[in-house]
């Protein structure tokens, strides 16, 4: 597990409140899921800056599959 800080935050009451309605968890759970949140929607961003940007040259799909392992047999 990765390491833990504490920390203190200064929240409006109808912010925190509404968040932990709509996440039906307590307050940690509900700062949790927001950073999250926040987290993904940045790498998602970068990932979206990337589209069409990658060149996989003469690669097709099923070559790009080959290292994967999906657990049933392949047609």
């Amino acid at each position: 597990m990765t390491a833990l800080r504490k920390i203190t935050v200064h929240l409006p009451s109808e912010l925190i409140d509404g968040a932990q309605a709509a996440t039906g968890a307590g307050i940690t759970e509900t700062v949790r899921q927001g950073l999250e949140k926040l987290r993904r929607e940045q790498f998602y961003r970068r990932m979206e800056a990337l589209r069409g940007k990658v060149d996989f040259g003469d690669l097709t799909l099923d070559e790009l599959r080959e290292d994967k392992d999906y657990g049933w047999e392949q047609p």
